[in-house]
């Protein structure tokens, strides 16, 4: 048998191409073109991104040691900007985090909090907090909401025990840095030069 009269279906199975409508074949050749293409671009995407950082790093170390210390900005953002103003180049770390089991604890305490507090008052106090523990479609936590109710100034007891247990347990498991770059327009105002396919 030779492989290159057959095409494998979305099934796993070998069809012969001449029993395959060549509109079929066209638009499987297409398709096949344009993520070779874009395999392509992503890959010098991310040896531009790899360059500029390593580049911009480069930078910060000889900065530093004009000051006599070694450049110690792994975790910060690093913000660069042309002479002229115009143009800017950001470097940011995003951090991931993962929840342990004490968030759940925390959100029994936070329950807790809301019966007492809402004995006579209206049921949306629930419906916020419920809101920040909801889950996405991969059953992802929000980390930007949890981490918002932190920054609520509350002071009763079990609320802040329960703050304490949402701060113990987060872990940070990786980072990932971001590139942007600005360009100033004719009002002053900083537009990001767009990188992404579909901002383009």
């Amino acid at each position: 048998m030779n492989e290159a009269d057959y095409k494998t279906d979305h099934r796993g199975r070998l069809v012969p191409k001449s029993l395959i409508k060549d509109v079929d074949l066209l638009r499987d050749d297409l398709v096949m073109s344009v993520v070779k293409k874009s395999a392509e671009v992503s890959n010098l995407i991310k040896q531009f991104k790899e360059l500029v950082i390593s580049e911009i790093r480069c930078f910060c170390d000889q900065s530093a040691e004009k000051y006599g210390v070694k450049f110690g900005g792994e975790k910060g953002n690093i913000q660069l900007q042309s002479f002229d103003g115009k143009y800017r180049v950001l470097v940011a770390i995003s951090e991931y985090l993962l929840f342990d089991e004490r968030l759940q604890i925390a959100k029994q305490l936070i329950d807790e909090c809301v019966t007492e507090w809402s004995v006579g008052a209206r049921e949306e106090v629930a419906a916020l907090i419920n809101h920040a523990f909801q889950v996405d479609k991969k059953g992802q936590i929000n980390t930007d909401r949890i981490l918002g109710l932190r920054r609520l100034n509350i002071q009763d007891s079990k609320w802040k025990q329960a703050m304490e247990a949402i701060g113990d347990s987060i872990t940070v498991c990786g980072s990932k840095s971001y590139i942007r770059i600005y360009e100033q327009n004719q009002d002053g105002e900083y537009r990001q030069i767009p990188l992404d396919v579909s901002a383009v």
